[in-house]
C-alpha cells in the first residue's frame, strides 16, 4: 500500500521531541536529540560532525556521532549524539578525574632506602671488614658481601648466619602513580601535554594545568637534593566533537627524579 503523506514534508531534518542531556560532574555534557527526515538527502549539514546542537540551552554541544534507522513507512530516524564543556565555570579546561594505584613491584635489594642505615640497615655503612666467607670479599652487615672494603660492587647476601637475607637479591617496593583524564577546547593544549612526557613535576602542574586536584597534595620535591617526584609518563589524546580528551598517567618515586635525566617541565 503506497504511503500517504500529510503534515511536514520532512523535506528537511525535523527535531523530534524527547531530547536527553546529562552533566558528568566534572563540567562535561553530554546528550543526544532525534531527528526525522523524508529521506537522506534532505538531511543537510544538521547533523554533521562538529555542528550545534539546536536547542539553544546546549548549542554549545557539537554533534559527535549519529545513528540512522528507517521506519515502516520508510522515513529516516536519525539519533545524534553531542558533547560539549558547560560554560558556565568550565572555559578551557573541565575538572580533571583522577584516580590512584599503589602496589608492590620487585626491585633489587640495593635499591632500598636503608641499605646503607648505620647499626640498623641492610647492609651498613663502610668501611666493610675483610669477609671469612669469601676471603677475596669484605662484608657488611646480614651477610652482605661486597668486591672492596669501601664498598664497591656489590655481591649479594653469602652468609648463612643470616637466614631472613641469605641468598636474597630482590625486595617488594610501593609503587604510586595516578591516572586521570579531562576534556579541554584547546586545540593546543593536547600537543603541549604530549611533549611533556617523561618530564617531572614538583607540584602536580604540567603545561598550563594541575593534573592532581589539591586533596592529593601540592608538593612533591624530597627533603634533600629538592628532585620533583612527579613523572609525565604517558598521555593519550582522543577527539569529540569539539573536544579533546586527555588521558595521563602520572608515577611518583619518593626519591625524586634525577633533573639531568628528567628535565622539569
Amino acid at each position: 500500500m503506497a504511503r500517504i503523506d500529510q503534515g511536514n514534508s520532512l523535506a528537511s531534518v525535523l527535531l523530534q521531541p524527547g531530547a536527553k542531556f546529562q552533566e558528568d560532574g566534572y563540567g562535561l555534557t553530554t546528550g543526544s536529540c532525534t531527528f526525522k527526515a523524508a529521506n537522506t538527502a534532505s538531511v543537510g549539514s544538521t547533523i554533521n560532525r562538529g555542528s550545534a546542537c539546536p536547542i539553544a540551552a546546549y548549542s554549545y554541544c557539537k554533534a559527535h556521532k549519529f545513528s540512522v534507522t528507517f521506519d515502516a513507512l520508510g522515513i529516516a530516524v536519525y539519533v545524534v549524539d553531542y558533547v560539549g564543556m558547560n560554560p558556565s565555570g568550565y572555559a578551557v579546561y573541565t575538572d580533571r578525574q583522577v584516580g590512584v594505584s599503589r602496589g608492590l613491584t620487585s626491585e633489587h635489594i640495593s635499591t632500598h632506602t636503608n641499605f646503607f642505615t648505620a647499626t640498623t640497615g641492610i647492609a651498613g655503612p663502610t668501611p666493610f671488614t675483610a669477609s671469612t666467607i669469601v676471603p677475596t670479599e669484605f662484608n657488611g652487615l646480614n651477610g652482605a658481601h661486597f668486591e672492596k672494603a669501601s664498598g664497591g660492587k656489590f655481591l649479594g647476601f653469602k652468609d648463612p648466619a643470616a637466614p631472613l637475607y641469605y641468598g636474597k637479591t630482590n625486595y617488594l617496593a610501593p609503587q604510586t602513580s595516578f591516572s586521570g583524564h579531562f576534556y579541554t577546547t584547546s586545540s593546543t593544549a593536547p600537543k603541549e601535554f604530549v611533549a611533556r612526557v617523561g618530564k617531572t613535576s614538583g607540584t602536580g602542574a604540567f603545561y598550563a594545568l594541575d593534573l592532581l586536584p589539591s586533596y592529593m597534595g601540592t608538593s612533591f620535591v624530597t627533603a634533600t637534593g629538592s628532585r620533583n617526584q612527579l613523572l609525565l609518563a604517558q598521555v593519550n589524546v582522543e577527539d569529540f566533537g569539539s573536544l579533546y580528551k586527555v588521558n595521563y598517567e602520572i608515577r611518583y618515586n619518593r626519591d625524586g627524579y634525577v633533573a639531568a635525566v628528567y628535565p622539569a617541565a
